[in-house]
């Protein structure tokens, strides 16, 4: 595995040499997919209730959290690890650990622009409770409709980032190879928006539960 450290706030690192393209017999050039990966269920319990307070303390804890032990990468996505030209992950260790499970010693580019967009919790009083599944919502539609973000990546700043991602995908996929990034749900999401609006198709969709891939191919 190839690690950057990752900045205070996620920006574009200096860019990785693309192979050049390799064009087919008839001399045509094929662009490889991108296929954007969930990590696998992490060791953090969301069984509990607790406070918008404690809910900052939690996903504290989830972001140096690693996997779930006992847990097997699917078929599918070991066929598209073994396809993939080019491989990524987040820096956080539950992507880490989640593109070692399914890549084993393949060379793994980790990198701080896929990590996920922040989860500030709302100033709520304590006598709310929610379980940390509910408290991500509520976070999630807290972050992405107000400016309030408690001094962490912005939505504005998250979707310069998902271009700046998705841009090195791109890239990376222009040279033939198929590319595939281990990251995170929401963050997914948003560069999933920015190969859609570049141009990109999605053709294989497992939604965003655990281990599920999301593959683009240009259209």
């Amino acid at each position: 595995m190839t690690v950057q450290d990752p900045p205070t706030r996620p920006a574009a690192e200096a860019p990785v040499p693309v192979p050049p393209a390799i064009p087919d017999a008839a001399g045509a050039v094929r662009t490889g997919a991108i296929t954007l990966v969930r990590h696998g269920e992490p060791a953090l319990s969301r069984k509990c209730l607790i406070t918008a307070r404690q809910y900052g303390d939690w996903w504290a804890k989830y972001e140096v959290g690693g996997l779930r032990a006992g847990q097997t990468p699917p078929p599918e996505l070991l066929a598209a690890v073994e396809g993939a030209g080019a491989i990524y992950a987040s820096t956080r260790p539950r992507a880490m650990e989640t593109a070692t499970a399914a890549s084993g010693a393949r060379d793994v580019r980790v990198d701080a622009l896929f990590i996920e967009a922040p989860l500030p919790p709302p100033s709520l009083p304590d006598f709310i409770k929610l379980s940390p599944k509910w408290w991500g919502v509520v976070a999630r539609i807290w972050w992405h409709w107000s400016d309030r973000h408690h001094q962490q990546e912005t939505r504005a700043e998250a979707e310069v980032r998902a271009e700046q991602a998705a841009q090195v995908l791109i890239e990376r996929a222009a040279s033939g190879q198929d590319v595939l990034v281990f990251a995170h749900g929401y963050f997914n999401h948003m560069v999933g928006r920015r190969l859609k609006a570049d141009g990109w198709r999605l053709v294989h969709d497992q939604g965003f539960k655990y281990w599920s891939q999301r593959r683009y191919q240009r259209a």
